[in-house]
C-alpha cells in the first residue's frame, strides 16, 4: 500500500513537470533584447521661479507738499538773462498743471534766488526779473489765474549749499514756489460711546 502511494505521487510530479515543459510555464530566462535598459539619472527638480521686484517709480518732476510746490529740476535761463529756456517749458507746464489741480491754493509766490557771483544789486535785480519771468509764464501759456500770483526777487541772501564751489552756486541759481495762502477745511466731529464718528461741522479757514 505505501508502495502505491509512493509510485502515484513520483508519476504527478512527473506528469507536471511534463506539463510545465509542453505549456511553457517554467521559468523564463530574458535575452538581452527582451532585457529594459533604464539610463541615466531622475531629472533635477525646475526652481522656483525669481521673484521680481517692481522696479521704483521715478520721481515726479513736480511736487505738491504742505505749503509749497517744489521741482526736482531747476528752470534753466539763459546767462545773465532773465529768458526762460525753451527745455524748462514742459518742467513750468507742469507746475501750472498742479497750480489748477489744486484750487484751494489761493496765493503762491514765485521766488527767484541768486548765487554770490557778481554784486548784490546786479543778483538781487536779476533774480527778481527771473521770478517775473516764470510768474509771467505761468500765467499766460500755462493758464493760472493770474490773481493768486505774486514774484519776489530774493537776490543771494538765502543760499541753499556753499558758494564757495560750483555745484552749491549752481544749486543757490533757483526758482522756487511758495503757497502763501490757501483754503484748509476744518472738521469737527463727534465719537459715539461704539467708536463710531460723525461730522458735525466743517468749514474751510485761511491758512
Amino acid at each position: 500500500m505505501q508502495s502505491a502511494v509512493k509510485l502515484r505521487t513520483a508519476g504527478l510530479i512527473s506528469s507536471l513537470v511534463l506539463a510545465s515543459v509542453a505549456f511553457g510555464c517554467g521559468p523564463r530566462v530574458f535575452s538581452d533584447g527582451d532585457a529594459l535598459a533604464i539610463l541615466g539619472s531622475a531629472p533635477a527638480p525646475e526652481p522656483e521661479p525669481e521673484k521680481v521686484e517692481a522696479p521704483p517709480e521715478p520721481q515726479k518732476r513736480v511736487e505738491m507738499r504742505d505749503n509749497k510746490i517744489v521741482i526736482n529740476e531747476k528752470v534753466q535761463f539763459e546767462v545773465n538773462s532773465a529768458k526762460i529756456k525753451p527745455e524748462s517749458h514742459s518742467l513750468l507746464d507742469e507746475v501750472a498743471k498742479v497750480i489748477k489741480e489744486n484750487p484751494q491754493i489761493k496765493g503762491l509766490e514765485v521766488g527767484g534766488h541768486a548765487s554770490s557771483e557778481g554784486s548784490d544789486d546786479k543778483n538781487q535785480k536779476l533774480s527778481a526779473r527771473r521770478a517775473k519771468s516764470v510768474s509771467k509764464y505761468l500765467s499766460g501759456t500755462g493758464g493760472v489765474d493770474k490773481g493768486i500770483l505774486s514774484a519776489k526777487g530774493y537776490g543771494e541772501g538765502t543760499p541753499i549749499a556753499s558758494n564757495d564751489t560750483e555745484d552749491g552756486r549752481i544749486q543757490n541759481r533757483r526758482v522756487e514756489f511758495l503757497i502763501t495762502e490757501q483754503d484748509v477745511t476744518q472738521t469737527k466731529v463727534e465719537v459715539d460711546d461704539a467708536g463710531n464718528e460723525k461730522v458735525i461741522e466743517e468749514k474751510k479757514v485761511k491758512g
